[in-house]
């Protein structure tokens, strides 16, 4: 299936490694062109080089996300290399384990800036140009842990996941007159070098052949090319009718429903 993706301009954040740079490696291959943002200089150079190598056109901005200014700071740069933005992907994310009781103010302000607050920042650098151009694609790499409880520890990333979602569906219906789409993706556990999984995989590897036996009834892990192959299809005109949703990607990993 041609995705009609060819020339489009995409912003993706956390694109040096997993999942935020299977993404772009999935947009560059449908013909994408690239502004790309990671904290990591090395990382983000060699996928740049990697994906330059290949044609596509691309620029890689070395930023921690949650500055107050690098929403602007991307558009900026996509609009000055290509003219226009069709796309942004919020991939950055992380997490900071503990009991609720044993959190702290810190904790949960770091959390939320960096899975929260700059996917929004971010998000309302593009508009102007989407809404200019009277179309966009905007798209959340959130968690099944944000449809439906993760369990203990997981209280401030349980959060910011959730809050992500419920923001895209309202952003959704709020930019539909302006024909930009808002969805969000909800990985399960995906596994990719240097991941935590794949960390565990290799320090406990029976405990984790038990663990997808008992959480994954497709019987593995997921890839990283898999959910990034979802974003890549939300992200064209084939999903035209697609907005507001939350796509799990799990291997029927997540209980929810709806």
């Amino acid at each position: 299936m041609d995705l009609n993706l060819k020339g489009k301009v995409a912003v993706v954040t956390g694109a040096s490694r997993g999942i935020g740079r299977a993404i772009a490696e999935s947009l560059a291959g449908e013909g994408c062109h690239l502004v790309l943002c990671a904290r990591g200089q090395a990382e983000l150079d060699e996928t740049c080089r990697e994906l330059g190598s290949r044609g596509t056109s691309v620029f890689g901005m070395v930023m921690d996300i949650t500055r107050p200014d690098a929403g602007k700071l991307l558009a900026d740069k996509a609009l000055q290399e290509f003219g226009h933005i069709d796309i942004f992907v919020g991939s950055a994310g992380g997490n900071k384990r503990g009991n609720f009781a044993d959190t702290t103010d810190a904790d949960w302000q770091e959390i939320i800036e960096l899975n929260l607050k700059a996917h929004l920042n971010t998000s309302r650098a593009v508009l102007p140009a989407m809404r200019q151009q009277k179309s966009g694609s905007i798209l959340f790499i959130t968690s099944i842990f944000g449809r439906e409880a993760g369990g203990k520890g997981l209280s401030i990333y349980n959060t910011t996941k959730s809050a992500l979602i419920s923001a895209a569906k309202i952003m959704a219906i709020e930019l539909a007159e302006d024909g930009i789409r808002v969805n969000t993706v909800a990985p399960g556990s995906i596994r990719f070098p240097g991941s935590s999984w794949d960390n565990r995989c290799k320090s406990d590897p029976e405990g984790m052949k038990s663990f997808v036996a008992s959480n994954i009834p497709l019987g593995r892990f997921g890839k990283a090319e898999e959910v990034a192959d979802v974003v890549a299809f939300l992200s064209s005109d084939r999903a035209s009718w697609i907005s507001g949703a939350c796509v799990p990607v799990d291997g029927v990993q997540s209980k929810s429903l709806i």
